[in-house]
């Protein structure tokens, strides 16, 4: 007969002790806690500071300045009056009017008007659609690497970008005469 150990006290409390942890949940977005601003949809629940970050066009940088301005980096988007978010609006598609340093901008010196402008949502979408069908139409480079789906940047592509074509060596497919 096998010698059997007998648990202590000590070892059954510790083995109770241990427990699985259940996994955490996420908390849901209620329906009125989204708001949608410049066209996005926003959780409400965020602090301005964060949430303006969900906009494209609107970066960590531009978000911090753009509250620093305004002063409602701690309140929270679903708090603001509507005086407050058509000002926040303004301030982030004007910058300009609110003296905010002109390195923010996501489009300084224009190609054509020259002016430094600040771009969010459609527009920025729109422009960029424009300023690559230019460099196409204009047959540069970059215009040309766009067209054929090619990496613009100088990234190696031997291995990478392959976008679903197989380069490389491929079997022969078995034929019907058994050869």
């Amino acid at each position: 007969m096998g010698s059997q150990r007998v648990r202590s006290d000590k070892e059954s409390e510790k083995k109770e002790k241990i427990k699985p942890k259940k996994p955490e949940v996420k908390k849901e977005v209620k329906r009125e806690d989204i708001v949608r601003f410049l066209e996005t949809n926003i959780d409400g629940n965020k602090p301005v500071s964060l949430a303006i970050r969900k906009v494209k066009g609107v970066g960590f940088m531009f978000a911090n300045a753009v509250c620093k301005k305004s002063g409602l980096g701690n309140k929270k988007l679903s708090e603001l009056t509507e005086t407050e978010q058509k000002n926040l609006e303004d301030m982030i598609t004007n910058p300009g009017k609110y003296n905010l340093p002109i390195w923010l901008f996501n489009r300084r010196r224009e190609p054509q008007t020259n002016q430094d402008k600040h771009l969010a949502v459609s527009q920025l979408d729109i422009t960029k659609k424009l300023d690559v069908d230019e460099m196409r139409k204009l047959k540069t480079y970059k215009g040309v690497r766009h067209g054929h789906g090619l990496t613009v940047r100088g990234q190696r592509t031997r291995g990478s970008f392959r976008k679903g074509k197989a380069v490389g060596v491929s079997k022969k497919k078995a034929r019907a005469g058994g050869r």
